[in-house]
C-alpha cells in the first residue's frame, strides 16, 4: 500500500478557497495516477478565522499542521478586516504559522513561461530568465519588538524593530549556498549594509560563508540596485537571498517580470521534510466569489510539494509541464489574457489536470 501523506489546506479568504481547490483536485489526479495516497484536511486561517473563532489561527490547527506532511495554504486578509486598530489581524494567522511550523526560508522561484512573454511589461528577452529568490521568514521587521502605536500631543506615533541573530542570518544564507550548487553557482545576498546595521550584520556573514564556498560566485547587492536590476537585466540572477521584508518587496516586483501575480509560487521549509506552500498573491477581494481567479500558482506551489516534502519529484515535473502545456495550447485566465478569450479557475484546473492524464498515459476524465 503507498505511504499516506497528511496534507492540511488552509484555504483562507479571498480567492483562496477557489484557488486551494484546483491544487488539491491536481494533487488527487497525481495520487491516482502515481500511486500516491494523500488525506487532505481543512482548517480555518485569517479573516474567517477571526470571524468564527476569535483568533486568526487555531492553536489545535498549529498542531494538526505540525503532524501534516505539509500544509497548501491560500491567501488571508480583505476589507471587511483592515481596521488598522484591530487587536487581531488576518495576517497574524501566516505569521503564527509560518513561526509555529519552523520555517525559515521562503522559496520563490521566478521564470517566464515562453507563451507568456508577451504579457511581461518587459521588453526584453526572457528567455533566460530563472532564479529563486530564497527569503528569510522569522526575523526582521515582520517579528521584531517594539512593535507599537500610540498617540502623542503632537500627533500619532510608530515604532518597527528590525532585528537579525547572526544564527538566523547563517541558516538561511547556508539554505542559499546549498541551492546554488545545484543549480548555476551564483549567489546574490541581497542587503542594505549601507544604512541598516542589521544589514552591515547580514554582509558579515555572507562574506565569511562565501570563503566556505569557493565554488559559488558571490556578489553583495544593495536591495535598492537590486530592484533596479530586476527590471533591466533579471537573466543576471540565480539564486537570491534576502531578509523578510526586502524578500517581500522583490519577490511581488519579480512576479512583474512572468506576466501576472497569479503565476508564481513559493515553498516556505525548514530543517526537515515540513513545508507550507502557498501561492505569492493575495487574497483578491474584488474578484472573489467569482471564478476567474488563476489557480496556476498555487497549482505550481502543488508541485513544490511534491518535490520538497513528497520526495516525488517526477510527478512535480509532470505538473509544471501540464501548466507549461496549457498555456502553449493559449488557455488564459483574465489575467493573463491580453484581450485573448479567458477561462475560469476550475476550467483552467479542468486544463492542467486533462494534461497531466495525457503525460501520464492515461485518458482524460
Amino acid at each position: 500500500m503507498a505511504e499516506r501523506h497528511d496534507i492540511v489546506v488552509m484555504a483562507g479568504d479571498g480567492i483562496g478557497p477557489e484557488v486551494t481547490g484546483e491544487a488539491v483536485r491536481v494533487l488527487e489526479t497525481v495520487a491516482t495516477l502515481f500511486n500516491h495516497r494523500f488525506e487532505f484536511r481543512s482548517e480555518p486561517v485569517g479573516g474567517n478565522c477571526i470571524d468564527s473563532h476569535g483568533v486568526a489561527l487555531l492553536d489545535e490547527s498549529l498542531q494538526r499542521a505540525r503532524r501534516a506532511s505539509a500544509v497548501l495554504f491560500g491567501a488571508v486578509g480583505g476589507p471587511k478586516w483592515d481596521d488598522p486598530t484591530a487587536p487581531t489581524r488576518p495576517e497574524d494567522g501566516l505569521l503564527a504559522l509560518r513561526k509555529g511550523l519552523g520555517v525559515f526560508a521562503n522559496l520563490r522561484p521566478v521564470r517566464v513561461f515562453g507563451p507568456l512573454a508577451g504579457a511581461s511589461p518587459l521588453k526584453a528577452d526572457l528567455s533566460a530568465v530563472d532564479f529563486i529568490v530564497v527569503r528569510e521568514l522569522t526575523g526582521g521587521m515582520y517579528f521584531g519588538r517594539p512593535k507599537r502605536v500610540w498617540n502623542t500631543p503632537r500627533g500619532g506615533r510608530a515604532v518597527d524593530t528590525c532585528s537579525y541573530s547572526e544564527a538566523e542570518i547563517e541558516r538561511v544564507l547556508r539554505y542559499g549556498f546549498d541551492l546554488a550548487r545545484s543549480r548555476r553557482r551564483k549567489l546574490a545576498s541581497v542587503d542594505k549594509a549601507n544604512v541598516l546595521a542589521t544589514g552591515r550584520l547580514w554582509r558579515q556573514v555572507a562574506t565569511r560563508l562565501s570563503a566556505e564556498h569557493p565554488d559559488v560566485q558571490v556578489e553583495h547587492v544593495l536591495v535598492d540596485t537590486c530592484a533596479m536590476r530586476l527590471v533591466v537585466r533579471p537573466q543576471e540572477f540565480d539564486v537570491v537571498v534576502t531578509e523578510n521584508t526586502f524578500g517581500d518587496i522583490l519577490t511581488d516586483e519579480a512576479a512583474v517580470i512572468g506576466g501576472s501575480m497569479g503565476m508564481l509560487p513559493s515553498a516556505s521549509l525548514g530543517s526537515g521534510r515540513l513545508g507550507m506552500y502557498e501561492p505569492i498573491h493575495g487574497s483578491a477581494p474584488d474578484i472573489a466569489g467569482q471564478g476567474i481567479a488563476n489557480p496556476l500558482g498555487t497549482i505550481l506551489s502543488a508541485a513544490l510539494l511534491l518535490r520538497y516534502s513528497i520526495g516525488a519529484d517526477r510527478e512535480a515535473t509532470v505538473v509544471e509541464h501540464a501548466v507549461e502545456q496549457v498555456l502553449q495550447d493559449g488557455l488564459r485566465t483574465a489575467d493573463i489574457a491580453q484581450g485573448q478569450r479567458a477561462i475560469g479557475t476550475q476550467a483552467m484546473g479542468d486544463a492542467v489536470i486533462d494534461a497531466i492524464r495525457s503525460a501520464a498515459g492515461s485518458p482524460p476524465a
